[in-house]
């Protein structure tokens, strides 16, 4: 680790690469749904991508980037909600959700488990996720990598997979992209000739195999499959000091 930094965890190689997700993206709206993501986004803001646009969770546009939980001391403006669908539908919106499920096309569930018409648990409900996917980038976040969440089939198509997207014609592909889903193993992407997942990068300490068996259906695995991106000495200290100082990172991907 450059500058003498102590070494990083698995949380921090996650906010790193959820980070990267948001890399040189411009004056686009930031959607982070869950911790690590949320920290991965200001990171990225403090550091190369200075333009993106950040939020209170809220209403509210922010111009600086608070810690996590804090309060932020300057507002830019107020986002209502039409406004805020306003970018979803032009595309000037990057949101990375979780899922439930999720399947080998990019295909996501947080819908239920089980039948649709009887289902075993019901989960949040369709929400936001086809109008996210077909409108705008659509990445992923999955805080524990097992063969219940990267499944051969979704139960219920929530967030709209490349194959979904293809058979419903130019009107649903046209804008539909889905740049990475990030786990607590690896990060994973669909650059495949046929949209499929594939294995991009695994993080320090955890195996080809481990991510395979962890995966209920065949990822593309290239013949050398590359650790995650290490934080720079800066970017962990704006981790630590900055941006999470009371390590919420470390509870929702534990050491």
């Amino acid at each position: 680790m450059s500058g003498g930094a102590t070494t990083a965890t698995r949380a921090e190689y996650c906010v790193v690469a959820c980070a990267e997700a948001w890399r040189d993206a411009g004056e686009v709206l930031a959607s982070p749904m869950g911790t690590i993501p949320m920290i991965g986004a200001r990171l990225a803001r403090l550091t190369f991508s200075p333009d993106l646009l950040l939020t209170d969770g809220e209403a509210l546009l922010i111009g600086d980037v608070p810690a996590v939980g804090a309060t932020a001391q300057v507002v830019e403006g107020w986002l209502p909600y039409r406004q805020h669908l306003a970018l979803v539908a032009t595309g000037r919106r990057h949101v990375m959700m979780g899922a439930s499920q999720l399947d080998r096309h990019g295909n996501q569930n947080i819908s239920c488990i089980g039948d649709w018409s009887r289902p075993k648990r019901q989960l949040l409900g369709v929400r936001g996720a086809p109008i996210n996917t077909l409108n705008n980038p659509t990445s992923y976040w999955v805080p524990r990598h097992s063969p219940r969440v990267f499944v051969e089939r979704v139960d219920m198509v929530s967030g709209v997979g490349y194959d979904r997207a293809a058979a419903a014609g130019p009107s649903a592909s046209r804008y539909h992209r889905i740049p990475e889903v990030i786990s607590d193993l690896g990060v994973f992407d669909f650059e495949t000739p046929d949209r499929t997942m594939r294995l991009r990068s695994r993080h320090p300490g955890v195996t080809v195999d481990q991510i395979a068996d962890a995966t209920g259906f065949a990822l593309t695995i290239p013949d050398e499959v590359p650790y995650t991106r290490e934080p720079t000495a800066e970017e962990l200290r704006l981790i630590r000091e900055v941006v999470d100082p009371k390590g919420l990172r470390e509870r929702e991907v534990p050491a």
